[in-house]
């Protein structure tokens, strides 16, 4: 369902969910009381971990909203605006809820994350990015924003779905940080990847723009139709085959990241992997599994210089697609239970070398 327009939203939704997501934590809250009868029975408290952490987000939520409209008291006219502060200072507004999710999401859903970063990652260089992430699991989005925007002190230019226009908190900042919302399904004629393109030129300094090239989320459902369209079409037979023997990953869609590269040649690029919550691809799933604990969200990063890139669009499909083999790769190794020092150099299953040949550094274990 599409969102209001802006200006519905901003002069109605807005103000009526700041009321609204008080009485709704309230009702939350009481949930959460309610579900604490059954804790000592079950051991594990599903209800009231989800209550509580749904009530913290729609405060959350509300305060974002709050300091989105202070920031903007402050400074109401575009024109005398500093540029760069606005969107540092929304960052940083942005940095402090995911900041606060993350704290309660250990302790409460059990949520953690082992992050393999590759060796020189603290002197990766102040330039603008272009992250290519794979898309699954809950809350994978949330925690690749968060870790940009705290470990990494970059600010994210996120493409996502114009649905979640309809979060109030996350509409007015994520807008104001120029986030590019694509409608699910886009009318005839719509120019996505020169929206893309667009935002891509925009970029600077500690600009991060991340795209999750899959267009949605992992599910093995959706593999399977997935691999089944291009086999129905007798010119991607080919992409087909190559997409039959990568069962973690959705075949990327390259118009979007061929069109970021097309008009920023100069981006270096990420390509981020994660496993570890994917299999649980729906509510009843999640369910089940709460709390979380044991059983980490793994993230693996690798890192492109600009100058390695193929320059032509033959070479760069060609590219997106290795990656993509090597993020299937790494993921199956992951689910293995790979040993890294019995891998051959080079591997793609390796779990300490990535697609270029980069060494991981220690892993970092942090908490939700």
């Amino acid at each position: 369902m599409r969102p209001p327009p802006v200006l519905v939203r901003r002069a109605v939704l807005d103000p009526l969910w700041l009321p609204a997501a008080v009485v709704l934590a309230a009702v939350l809250l009481v949930v959460a009381a309610a579900g604490a009868v059954t804790w000592p029975v079950t051991g594990r408290g599903r209800i009231s971990r989800l209550a509580l952490l749904a009530a913290l987000y729609v405060l959350l939520n509300a305060g974002l909203l709050v300091a989105c409209a202070a920031l903007w008291l402050r400074h109401p006219v575009p024109g005398r605006r500093d540029s760069e502060r606005w969107q540092d200072a929304h960052a940083g507004v942005l940095r402090w809820l995911l900041a606060m999710l993350r704290a309660a999401a250990g302790p409460l859903l059990g949520f953690q994350v082992t992050l393999h970063e590759p060796s020189g990652a603290a002197g990766l260089r102040e330039v603008p990015l272009l992250i290519l992430a794979r898309h699954a699991g809950p809350g994978d989005s949330f925690t690749l924003a968060d870790l940009l925007l705290s470990r990494y002190r970059r600010r994210p230019r996120i493409v996502l779905k114009e649905i979640l226009q309809w979060d109030p908190g996350l509409d007015v900042v994520l807008n104001r940080m120029s986030a590019c919302f694509l409608p699910a399904r886009p009318p005839a004629g719509a120019d996505l990847a020169g929206q893309l393109a667009a935002l891509a030129r925009t970029l600077t300094g500690s600009d991060a723009m991340l795209i999750f090239p899959e267009g949605g989320n992992w599910t093995p459902l959706r593999y399977r139709h997935a691999v089944a369209r291009l086999r129905r079409q007798h010119a991607l037979r080919q992409a087909a085959a190559a997409a039959a023997r990568h069962p973690n990953v959705l075949p990327p869609r390259p118009a979007g990241v061929l069109a970021c590269l097309a008009a920023r040649p100069d981006l270096d690029v990420v390509v981020v992997a994660h496993t570890g919550l994917d299999d649980l691809v729906s509510p009843a799933q999640v369910w089940r599994a709460l709390p979380l604990t044991g059983r980490p969200m793994a993230i693996r990063w690798w890192y492109q210089p600009a100058e390695g890139m193929p320059a032509d669009p033959a070479g760069q499909l060609n590219w997106l697609q290795r990656q993509w083999a090597m993020v299937d790769a790494w993921i199956q190794a992951q689910k293995d239970g790979p040993d890294p020092r019995a891998a051959a150099a080079g591997d793609p299953g390796r779990d300490d070398a990535g697609p270029n040949g980069d060494d991981a550094g220690p892993l970092l274990e942090t908490p939700g």
